[in-house]
């Protein structure tokens, strides 16, 4: 069974343990047939960081098609039993965390909504501009909502890599969650910060803009690791079809 919507989806995933890492703690999930996207980045420098990113999509992969408020309900009850499993799992094998980002992307009909814990992000590429729809859980976010000027000397210090959310991360999960109308030719990029701190936003509008989902994945994914592929990498792109829009072109550019 197939979630019904008046849109079509197609979609495309990369990831990449990049250059310097040895683990992909990673982990997505691509199901434009569910209207649901994933993009979980296991916490570096913790205890089994890919063993918390699978069972984040492991626990969401099988969300059924329904309203999209009883979906998002759904998403948040599964992550916050996940959260609380990878607490259980930290204590058991003594270490401080095991914790996971999440951000996820869910659509149903007309609309879409989005929910997320860390730094992973999703950008929204409507038209010819590019927008974040998400806002990073982390400190130097903080700092900058605070008009704090030592923020921005912090992004090159290791502190920029300091979050402040996540699965597995505290014993109540804080997630935030948005909800927007969609559009036609609407383009989404999930992303790890493997991406998003090696590629400017630029680069994502101009990879996105000509509305070919595997296109604009490989080429983000290689620009990633041009830069260095200083961490694990993790791309999801997604688009919208509006089937009953009336200046649609006879050949689909996402295909």
């Amino acid at each position: 069974m197939t979630h019904a919507s008046q849109f079509r989806w197609t979609s495309a995933a990369r990831s990449h343990v990049g250059l310097v890492r040895t683990i992909n703690e990673d982990a997505y999930l691509d199901q434009p047939e569910r209207g649901l996207w994933v993009v979980a980045d296991g916490m570096g420098g913790h205890a089994r960081g890919d063993l918390a990113s699978r069972m984040v999509v492991d626990a969401l992969h099988d969300i059924p098609p329904d309203a999209l408020v009883k979906r998002v309900t759904d998403a948040r009850d599964r992550l916050q039993a996940v959260n609380q499993q990878l607490r259980t799992e930290a204590a058991m094998r003594n270490v401080p965390i095991i914790g996971s980002t999440v951000v996820v992307l869910l659509a149903c009909e007309r609309h879409c909504a989005y929910l997320w814990a860390g730094d992973s992000r999703i950008y929204l590429c409507r038209g010819a501009n590019l927008r974040r729809l998400t806002r990073d859980h982390s400190q130097v976010e903080e700092l900058k909502s605070m008009g704090n000027r030592v923020a921005e000397a912090i992004i090159s210090h290791a502190a920029r890599n300091l979050i402040t959310r996540a699965i597995g991360a505290a014993d109540t999960l804080d997630l935030e969650e948005e909800t927007m109308e969609i559009n036609d030719g609407d383009m989404f990029l999930l992303c790890s910060d493997g991406l998003s701190n090696e590629v400017s936003e630029e680069e994502m509008r101009n990879a996105l803009v000509p509305g070919n989902c595997r296109h604009a994945s490989e080429t983000l994914l290689d620009m990633a690791l041009m830069r260095g592929g200083h961490d694990n990498i993790s791309i999801v792109v997604a688009r919208a079809d509006d089937l009953g829009s009336s200046d649609k072109t006879v050949l689909n550019p996402a295909l």
